[in-house]
């Protein structure tokens, strides 16, 4: 789950999308919302749109938005038992999936935002339709019939698609064996993945205690902290870790000149402080 924010105000006032994407089958849902909506309210919208059509989800991966960390959120799903599983800051390999997805649902936006003008929202569900029928390499095949196991029947395809088809039993192994199918493709490019990662991952563990220094800048291109130079610091701190989180993140005790800044980070962007004496980098040009 991922929200699209900061697009042209509907008639409805209607300015965010929320996106919600299978990790198996890849079907997407682009939900229309305001970004001032409550989390009661996108609740209901949750359990009408996901929860009556596919069941209470196993697990649900999101960033650390102000409202997947909402109590009710949490309250709501441990509830319904489903786990939650958030990003840290700036680590998109955990969420990744809803990235692209949102990076290709902008792009398609983009290119109609001519035709569509500020009433985008009533064509979200054609570009829904677009999406779930397009051919995911991942998968090899298209959201829909990852889904269904059977084409999507429309006037694009109909004569591929008939009745005698829909209701034969071969359809329940055809699916099962699609499913199988669909999950060993997933699990190599997880494996390709891991090993392109692999290659430069460094093993790095910290205890409760330690004194570790933060990365300003993760990656190129990422403008974080509201400013980013050539000769700025690349690291800040040392900063002192108060708890670990999960098996790769570590909670730490920032200053008050970064109280808006999440205190949780991966252990990617730590740097063990071997420094004794007390050592502070300022932090009024970061």
């Amino acid at each position: 789950m991922d929200f699209v924010t900061k697009l042209p105000k509907t008639s409805t006032s209607q300015d965010t999308i929320w996106v919600i994407v299978d990790r198996l089958t890849k079907s997407a849902h682009f939900l229309p919302m305001k970004e001032t909506d409550s989390m009661e309210k996108l609740t209901r919208q949750y359990l009408k749109d996901v929860v009556s059509r596919h069941g209470v989800s196993v697990s649900i991966i999101s960033d650390r938005d102000s409202k997947f960390t909402s109590h009710f959120w949490q309250s709501l799903n441990k509830a319904l038992g489903t786990q939650l599983d958030m990003s840290m800051a700036y680590h998109p390999q955990t969420d990744g999936q809803s990235e692209r997805t949102i990076q290709t649902l902008e792009e398609m936006l983009r290119a109609c935002l001519i035709d569509f003008g500020k009433g985008w929202d009533r064509h979200i569900p054609l570009v829904k339709f677009s999406y779930n029928n397009s051919y995911h390499t991942s998968i090899k095949a298209a959201p829909f019939e990852a889904l269904y196991g059977q084409k999507c029947r429309s006037p694009i395809c109909w004569a591929e698609v008939g009745d005698t088809q829909l209701t034969r039993p071969e359809i329940i192994h055809e699916t099962t064996e699609k499913i199988i199918q669909i999950k060993k493709r997933i699990q190599v490019a997880r494996d390709r993945q891991k090993s392109y990662t692999d290659r430069i991952r460094k093993p790095l563990e910290f205890e409760v205690g330690d004194k570790v220094m933060l990365k300003v800048s993760p990656w190129k291109g990422v403008i974080r902290f509201e400013k980013q130079g050539k000769l700025n610091p690349r690291y800040i701190g040392p900063f002192k870790i108060l708890a670990k989180v999960g098996t790769l993140a570590y909670r730490h005790e920032l200053p008050e000149q970064l109280s808006r800044v999440h205190s949780t980070f991966h252990v990617s962007n730590l740097k063990k402080c071997f420094v004794d004496e007390p050592l502070a980098i300022p932090l009024d040009e970061i």
